[in-house]
This record gives C-alpha cells, sequence and structure tokens, in this order.
C-alpha cells in the first residue's frame, strides 16, 4: 500500500480555490532541432510512450469515505494521455506578454483530483517560432528538486535519442487495494500517534529557547512574524500572474568570485535589488529588511518517506540596504549565520509533524484564514519565497526540441503572495516569477529589474581591483541545499 506521508498530503489538505497547491514550470522549445518536425498529435504520441511507463504519472489519488489516515496512491486504470496533455494557442503578437498571460491563467485553475496530478499544455503561436510547453504538477507529488528532475526524466541529450532516464528501472505502479484494507489500515496508524506525537515532542520544545539565546547573540535567522508589510503581503485570490526572465549564469558565478560568496548569495542580492526599486517605484519601500522564505532540499539528509523531502530557512534580503556590494555582504554574512542555525533543526522536523496533519481540520482552518482574511490582521511571516533549484547544466531536448527556456512557478500563499523560482538550465539561470494577480499586477516591472540588479553587481565585481573578499572562501562554506 502506497499511501501518501504527512507533508505530501499536507498539500492536498492546504489547498482551495484561492491557495492551489501545484508547481509550474514553462519549457521554450526550438522547434528546428525535432528530426520530424513539430505536430501536436506527434508529440502528444511521444509523451504517452514515456509517460506511460512511469507510476509517478500514472499514479492518482484515492480516499475511502471511512479512511482516518492519509491518502493513498493507487494506478489510474483508466490512464488517458488527452485528459493531461492538450494545447492551446498564444494570441497574437505571441510576444512573452501574451505567453504569461495564458500561463497565468492555466496556472489559476486547479488540477481535477479524480486524475493523476499534472497536466502539460503545448503552447503555439509564439513569436518567434518557438513551441512552450506549461507543466502542472501538484505538489503532493513532487517538491520542487524531484519536479525538476521529473520533467529532466522526459528530456534526452541529443534531439533523436531516448529520454536520459531511459532503461533505469521504475518502482512497480501502486495496485489499488480493498477500501476495507485502506480504513483498517488507517485506523491502525491513526491509534499509534500518541506515542509517536510522544516521541517528538521533547526534541522540538528544545527549538524555541535555543532560537532565542541564538538571537540574543546574533547567531539566529530572522524570526517569523518580523517581516514588513508590503503590497503582495495580503489575502490572495484565485488568480496569477505570471512573469519570467533568463541571464547568464558565467556573470553570477563571476560576481561569486569576485567577492568570495556563493552562487545563492548573488541570488538572493539579485532578488534584493529588484524588489527594492519595485518597491522605490511604488511609494513602499520598507525601513526595516524584507525576509524571504528558502526552501532548501533535505534529499539524502533524512529517513523520512515521500516525495517532498524539504525544510525551509528564513533569509535576511538586506533591502534596507542601498549600496549593492554591501547588501550583497550583509546578505553572505547573514546566511551564514542562518545556514548554521539551520543545521541546528532536525532535517526531518517538518515531515514528522506533518504526519499529523488532519484533513478535515486543515481544510477548514485553510477556509476561514482567507474567509476572514487574517493573514492582515497579524504581522507578516514572511514577504516571500524564493526558490534556487539545480536544473541541466547542459543542453536537454524535449520530444526533440532543444529546450531553450525552463521558468519554474512555484506556490504562493495567504500573506505571501509572491513567489520568485531560480533554476539553472545550460549555462543560464531561468528566473520564473508568480503572484497572486491583485496584488502585483505590474509583475513584468519586477522581472525586469532582476538583470538590472545583476549588472549592478557585475559593474561592482568587475571594477573591484582590491584582493579583500568579505566571508570565508567558497570551499570553507558548507551552504544548504536548495530546494
Amino acid at each position: 500500500m502506497d499511501r501518501l506521508r504527512g507533508l505530501d498530503a499536507s498539500f492536498l489538505y492546504f489547498e482551495s480555490n484561492t491557495m492551489l497547491m501545484h508547481v509550474c514550470g514553462l519549457l521554450v522549445l526550438d522547434q528546428s532541432t525535432m528530426p520530424d518536425g513539430y505536430e501536436f498529435s506527434r508529440l502528444r504520441d511521444h509523451l504517452k510512450e514515456r509517460v506511460g511507463g512511469n507510476p509517478a504519472f500514472r499514479r492518482k489519488v484515492h480516499n475511502p469515505v471511512l479512511n482516518l489516515d492519509h491518502p493513498v496512491w493507487v494506478d489510474d486504470e483508466q490512464f488517458d494521455i488527452e485528459h493531461h496533455v492538450r494545447r492551446v494557442i498564444v494570441p497574437a503578437p505571441g510576444d512573452r506578454e501574451q505567453v504569461a498571460a495564458v500561463c497565468g491563467d492555466l496556472a489559476s485553475h486547479p488540477l481535477d483530483r479524480n486524475r493523476p496530478l499534472w497536466e502539460m499544455w503545448v503552447l503555439e503561436g509564439l513569436e518567434d517560432g518557438s513551441i512552450g510547453v506549461m507543466t502542472k504538477m501538484h505538489h503532493a507529488t513532487v517538491d520542487g528538486v524531484s519536479g525538476a528532475s521529473l520533467i529532466s526524466e522526459l528530456c534526452s541529450l541529443e534531439p533523436g535519442a531516448p529520454p536520459i532516464a531511459a532503461g533505469a528501472p521504475k518502482p512497480a505502479a501502486p495496485a489499488r487495494p480493498r477500501d476495507a484494507r485502506i480504513v483498517v489500515d488507517g485506523a491502525l496508524r491513526l491509534a499509534t500517534r500518541p506515542v509517536k506525537f510522544a516521541r517528538l515532542l521533547p526534541p522540538t520544545l528544545g527549538v524555541l529557547p535555543e532560537w532565542i539565546q541564538r538571537s540574543s547573540r546574533g547567531k539566529a535567522m530572522p524570526a517569523p512574524f518580523t517581516a514588513p508589510r508590503t503590497s503582495f503581503n495580503g489575502t490572495i485570490t484565485g488568480h496569477r500572474a505570471v512573469a519570467f526572465t533568463r541571464m547568464d549564469l558565467a556573470d553570477v558565478k563571476e560576481v561569486k568570485n569576485a567577492f568570495g560568496c556563493t552562487v545563492n548569495d548573488v541570488v538572493l542580492t539579485m532578488c534584493s535589488g529588484a524588489l527594492r526599486q519595485y518597491l522605490a517605484d511604488r511609494d513602499e519601500l520598507p525601513d526595516s529588511s524584507l525576509v524571504a522564505m528558502v526552501p532548501v532540499s533535505v534529499h539524502g539528509k533524512t529517513k523520512a518517506e515521500g516525495t517532498n523531502k524539504v525544510s525551509g530557512m528564513f533569509a535576511s534580503l538586506a533591502s534596507d540596504i542601498a549600496d549593492a556590494v554591501e547588501r550583497l555582504a550583509s546578505i553572505a554574512e547573514q546566511n551564514l549565520v542562518a545556514k548554521d542555525h539551520h543545521k541546528t533543526l532536525s532535517a526531518s522536523l517538518l515531515q514528522d509533524w506533518a504526519q499529523f496533519a488532519a484533513p478535515n481540520t486543515f481544510a477548514l482552518a485553510v477556509r476561514v484564514y482567507s474567509k476572514l482574511r487574517l493573514a492582515e490582521r497579524h504581522p507578516v511571516i514572511h514577504n516571500l519565497v524564493i526558490s534556487n533549484v539545480p536544473g541541466p547544466p547542459m543542453p536537454i531536448y524535449f520530444m526533440g526540441g532543444r529546450v531553450t527556456g525552463f521558468f519554474p512557478f512555484g506556490p504562493v500563499f495567504d500573506g505571501a503572495g509572491l513567489n520568485v523560482t531560480v533554476l539553472s538550465n545550460d549555462g543560464h539561470l531561468d528566473v520564473g516569477l508568480i503572484a497572486c494577480r491583485e496584488l502585483a499586477p505590474e509583475l513584468w516591472d519586477l522581472a525586469d529589474n532582476l538583470p538590472i540588479a545583476l549588472d549592478e553587481l557585475l559593474s561592482a565585481a568587475r571594477k573591484k581591483t582590491a584582493p579583500a573578499k568579505f566571508g570565508p572562501s567558497p570551499k570553507q562554506r558548507q551552504p544548504a541545499s536548495p530546494a
């Protein structure tokens, strides 16, 4: 029986009409590299062959009425690729704004829980002749790392070659157990929760005192509920706006090498600079620094099972510092503190506590929280999510089309209606921005600020002549793995 783990199931429980828990990605394909040219029906048939043997694309959620524990994954015996792969024509002129508008609309609709929780929409009509593929996968099935890996498994290293994961062993598709077995097993698992709770509580109680002690010594990451309020920190709707941009990874590494920091430090500083300008243009730049929640992958660091193996770290963006180099120095220093603090927390803490998630209670709480607009009544937990996801370092081909852009879009939440996700891809950084449309209607302004913020850092790096660098060398630093 393949029962969902607590954290995976929590993304189902948290989902509502406004808080949509799927992750998306926009693949931009050069159709000129497709051996047989582009034709939608041919692309869909090829996809059918590739996903048919992968249980991750065929499994769906099953939850009997009397089940007292989390739902189970079962194979969709009536799997039909036509329910999952569709196409849409981008309105003329097919420029980036039109593409983003279509992607925002697609991201605004929930996935059908009666089927496997993924969709792909092929976008035709792009002005440069490219083909777009908008992917949607529920967060219950993937996190940042596993989502990028799953898409990469459908890709190849040459236009006509088999997929990267061809020949790799796949687990058997989860057979559908009898509902009675699911119910009995769920009742037994529920009976063991008090014992598990008793074991988990003592180490968790020590987290807050240690946080307070570290904070008094200046050795703690920013605390939740200390972020300043901005226009994108409110109650969200179900409408989404997206934007995207692409930068050279070599430029980021040049800044990293010049100042002796990490790529993640440069990414956060770049985001901070773009947010500073975005908020200043709207006369709402806070006096205190913005705080980002940075997902951290714990793949390989925890024995907890399940798809989502992720923790979180609060990071100061030093957005109250005007000078870009000083801001980078502050972020690099504070990231060292935050990472050291994060290491003291159990890698499986979030997964362990999520096992106690109760579906009806969580679903009701989310709806009440949203309906009463409580996100606007208490201090801001964090301003936004910034995620840094490792992608393929070499060219890859999706159904024969070379991937010339791979832009990720994560979920947004009540109180934090903006998500910026960065993915490294073939010598570039592909950045996807997604927000509640009502809270950030001019998202392209923020996207266009990102290359400007990087250019500012790059210019400072090239003017730098002194050999001194702030912070330990990259070899001495042990950054947390990106999610």
